[in-house]
Order: C-alpha cells, then structure tokens, then sequence
C-alpha cells in the first residue's frame, strides 16, 4: 500500500477545494457588508476632534476607550488627571475599574509613573487588569507626559 494519493484522488480533491471556495465567496462578501454596530463618546460634542478619533466605541459588550492623556508636570498629578478621564469615560457607560480587562500606559517617564503608582492602583482598588507600561519618546500632545487607553467589558 502507497501513502500517496493517485493523480484522479488529487484532482478530485482540488476540484472539491474550488468548488467550496467559489461557494464561500458570496457568503465571505455578504458577512464582510455588514456594518459594525458602534455606540460612540467623546467629552465634547459633536464626537469628533481634529485628530479623527472618538473618545470610546462600545461594540457589543466591549467598551474601548482612547488615550487619555496626562499633561501636568507633577506625574502624580498627571495620573489622576487621566484616571479622572478614564472613569468619566467608564460612568458614562455605567461601568467603572471593576470593569477593565486591559490597560496600556504610554509615559515620556516611567520611573515618574512608578513612585506614583499608589495613585493609580487607588482607581482599580485591587482589582488590576492585564497592563502594558512602555516609556517612548514623545506622546501625540506635545505636553503630555502620560496617556493611557482601556479594554472594559460591561452588560448590554
């Protein structure tokens, strides 16, 4: 016996492989149509800023919430100044800390955020998600010395 398939047994089976392709390729079309259904926030109004983004999507259950950038140049300042915008951002969904399942932190100083971290962890109280800290050089507000963007998952 021959663990080869016979030239017939190939065919087939590209054959086979087309035939579901070009199947598929309506179904792909219609399911990629659909649009997103997306509830959107920003602190002011109409929703829009000169830089083309919204301050957070809910999308089903998932609440994804821009950068919140920190511009005081107390660091321990600059953290609440953005936790503060992170929970307005959370309440306005009727979530709050208890809720975020990721946290990315970007800062121009991350020893600064380091002695300062008591003033974050006050916000989740325990309940910290997964993080990612990275220092770079320099944020999208010149000023700025931090900003942070969250994952949340909240009820429908």
């Amino acid at each position: 016996m021959t663990n080869s398939m016979s030239k017939t047994n190939k065919r087939m089976l590209l054959w086979f492989i087309i035939a579901l392709i070009i199947a598929l390729i309506p179904w792909l079309a219609i399911a990629q149509s659909k649009p997103v259904e997306k509830q959107k926030f920003h602190f002011s109004e109409p929703g829009e800023t000169k830089a083309g983004y919204i301050q957070a999507v809910k999308v089903g259950n998932t609440l994804y919430i821009s950068g919140v950038p920190g511009v005081d140049p107390d660091m321990g300042i600059s953290i609440k100044q953005v936790y503060d915008g992170l929970q307005k951002t959370l309440a306005h969904y009727g979530a709050t800390f208890k809720n975020v399942v990721k946290e990315n932190l970007y800062t121009t100083d991350i020893e600064a955020v380091k002695k300062n971290n008591e003033v974050r962890k006050a916000y989740y109280q325990g309940d910290f998600p997964a993080a990612t800290w990275l220092q770079i050089d320099r944020l999208y507000m010149p000023q700025a010395n931090l900003e942070v963007d969250l994952i949340a998952i909240i009820g429908e």
